[in-house]
């Protein structure tokens, strides 16, 4: 089976983004990790080639890197308060999780990258008691309006659901009109949280029965 690099090496030329309302053009290989964890290589508006596949411990710097281009706005967006910086620690918590119960989607630099980073992330914690997970996702803004935020929520979708997690489901500012609408695009609910004014708690229901 080949590897994520050589997938992304015998890849053909990636295309242009196209509109925000539509996922970007790509080509699918399977990775290490198995047909749940497509790679897939894209390009963004301004020429720049990334890679979409599933985070990897060894991402911490990258990872870090990444953080370090957010905004404020983009870091209370993703993490509900303000924070400065991304401690070390912290990043190799993060890429150190059980992949079948914390699924971590990436958009990051392709190998070969002197010093990649991951310029946007999608990941979900599934509780194995009740089959829900929670999810976040964070683009940074000079990707954004691109269709990458609707393409890695969609491939998290499809790795939630294939573990059977019943219900997705997030904690997302008022004031983060982007996500709500994609959330919107995408079917799930929002209901207001009393213990936490500003906040809306989006949900989406994965229940093959519902769905259909």
């Amino acid at each position: 089976m080949e590897t994520p690099e050589k997938a992304a090496s015998s890849a053909p030329p990636a295309q242009p983004l196209g509109s925000s309302r539509r996922p970007p053009q790509r080509t699918s290989h399977a990775s290490a990790c198995g047909p749940s964890a497509p790679l897939e290589r894209l390009r963004s508006r301004d020429g720049k080639d990334l890679i979409l596949r599933e985070l990897q411990p060894d991402d911490v710097a990258a990872m870090q890197r990444g953080f370090a281009h957010l905004n404020a706005e983009e870091v209370r967006f993703r993490f509900l308060h303000p924070m400065t910086e991304l401690p070390h620690e912290s990043a190799v918590r993060l890429c150190n999780l059980d992949p079948q119960t914390a699924p971590a989607l990436v958009l990051v630099d392709p190998p070969g990258t002197a010093e990649p980073e991951i310029h946007a992330i999608a990941r979900a914690y599934i509780d194995p008691a009740t089959l829900c997970a929670e999810f976040a996702i964070v683009v940074q803004g000079r990707h954004a309006g691109q269709g990458f935020g609707r393409l890695l929520l969609t491939r998290l979708i499809e790795l939630c659901r294939s573990r059977g997690v019943a219900e997705l489901w997030g904690d997302v500012l008022m004031s983060n009109s982007p996500m709500l609408g994609l959330c919107e695009r995408l079917g799930f609910r929002r209901q207001s949280q009393a213990h936490e004014p500003g906040v809306l708690r989006v949900t989406l229901d994965l229940n093959p029965a519902a769905a259909g």
